[in-house]
């Protein structure tokens, strides 16, 4: 029977990933927005890529629509009250 390896000697292989020719703007921005989100910039840009890059997961217009509406301040009027108020002072 052979022995198996221990959790020591298993080790999890990552790729790496350089990008070239990015522009002053754009690496300030990254920053900026790792700062902001209390990430290092090279856990920000872990971040970015896995969002726009989620596989299977296109989220749909209805589903952008709802989320939308959901984080929008809420209509305090009856429209259909309005329209009643705007007919009758015709």
């Amino acid at each position: 029977m052979q022995a198996m390896p221990s959790l020591n000697t298993m080790k999890t292989v990552m790729a790496q990933l350089t990008v070239r020719n990015i522009s002053d703007d754009v690496v300030r921005a990254l920053r900026l927005r790792a700062a902001k989100h209390g990430r290092s910039a090279e856990a920000e840009h872990r971040v970015i890529l896995a969002e726009a890059l989620q596989a299977g997961e296109a989220v749909d217009f209805w589903t952008r629509a709802d989320g939308l509406r959901a984080r929008s301040r809420r209509q305090r009027s009856d429209s259909g009250e309005l329209q009643r108020q705007m007919r009758d002072e015709r």
